[in-house]
This record gives C-alpha cells, sequence and structure tokens, in this order.
C-alpha cells in the first residue's frame, strides 16, 4: 500500500491560508447602500466617485462569482448581467464628471439587476 501524500504542497496550503484569512462575506446590504449612492439624483461627490466606482466592482466580481458557482449563469438573464458585469469591471473609471456618473450609474445599475435575478433564483438570500 502506498504512503498517503497530502493533496497540497505547503506553498499550495500556505496560499490557500492566506485566501481563507482575506476572505469577505458577502454583505448585500453594503451592496445596496452603494447601489443607492450611485443611482441617487445627486452624484457622490468627486473624491467618492473613485472609491464607490472600485466598491462597485468588487460587488460585481462577488455577483458573478456566485452566479458561476451556484450555476446561475444558465439562466439567460443571469448570464447576460453577468457578461455585463465582466465588461463594466474592465473599463475604467472616466476622468470627465458626467461621464463619471453615468458610468457609476451603469455600475450600480447592474449591481442592483444581478442581486435581484439572483435572489429571484435563490442563489441568495433577500437583502432588507
Amino acid at each position: 500500500m502506498p504512503a498517503w501524500t497530502p493533496p497540497l504542497d505547503s506553498g499550495a496550503l500556505h496560499d490557500l491560508l492566506e485566501r481563507v484569512r482575506n476572505w469577505q462575506p458577502f454583505d448585500g446590504c453594503a451592496l445596496l447602500d452603494d447601489v443607492a449612492a450611485a443611482l441617487d439624483d445627486v452624484p457622490p461627490a468627486e473624491g467618492d466617485t473613485a472609491p464607490l466606482a472600485e466598491r462597485l466592482r468588487e460587488h460585481l466580481a462577488r455577483l458573478v462569482t456566485i452566479a458561476v458557482a451556484s450555476e446561475a449563469d444558465q439562466d439567460t438573464t443571469a448570464a447576460q448581467l453577468a457578461l455585463q458585469a465582466r465588461t463594466l469591471q474592465t473599463e475604467p473609471l472616466p476622468g470627465e464628471r458626467r461621464a463619471a456618473t453615468a458610468y457609476l450609474r451603469r455600475l450600480g445599475w447592474t449591481a442592483n439587476e444581478l442581486h435581484d435575478r439572483l435572489t429571484a433564483l435563490r442563489c441568495l438570500k433577500e437583502a432588507a
């Protein structure tokens, strides 16, 4: 009988440990707060635009990961929203104020719609 060998070497185990330590649970309330800030009639202050865009990109990345992991991307609407999310994530934040506001609104709208779709498909619990 051959000797047992672990499935991962020490480097891979260390990488896995770091990923577990850095893991943050999905926070639907934070997502909805950021979506509200992006879609509000009053655009965020100029200094808040870049951090809000980054948080929305992170929300989209997490939602796309959830969609893929739960196979929600088999749903046509969820798949379209996930594709739109991936596309938006790669776009840089425009430098011009109106274009940046429009970009934030696209990020916010997509995050909200994907969140709603994943909730409807029972991949997420409803956020308060």
